[in-house]
């Protein structure tokens, strides 16, 4: 298990799903649209705030990180969480990409649509 993934796995252990009612922003660099979202300039940093905070209303996803770090890995933890019935989406989630990167943007839009099929 690479180091980042078992960051991941303790970042989960004792998850508590909490009020929705709050917009994340995953991003190194940009700022958000607006200052209704939490900003998360890490995946390690958007999995604590999910695990606090529960599952947010909206999730707009930056790909490239900084270094090796990706939104991908953010998106895997949500996974093993959802199919382990330790994370709950809530009604009406929604999903934006504003990455510049194609290829990235296009497994983050792959990945979430797979879950979003899955939960309904």
């Amino acid at each position: 298990m690479s180091e980042t993934m078992t960051q991941v796995s303790l970042l989960f252990k004792g998850f508590v799903s909490l009020n929705p009612m709050y917009k994340l922003f995953l991003d190194d660099l940009r700022d958000p649209p607006g200052d209704d979202f939490v900003v998360a300039r890490a995946s390690c940093e958007a999995i604590d705030i999910v695990s606090r905070r529960g599952m947010p209303g909206l999730i707009s996803f930056d790909h490239d990180l900084g270094g090796d770090d990706t939104a991908i890995v953010f998106i895997n933890a949500i996974i093993e969480k959802v199919l382990d019935r330790e994370l709950i989406f809530p009604n009406g989630f929604s999903y934006r990409i504003h990455s510049a990167n194609p290829v990235g943007s296009e497994n983050i839009r792959s990945k979430m649509d797979c879950i979003l099929k899955h939960l309904s």
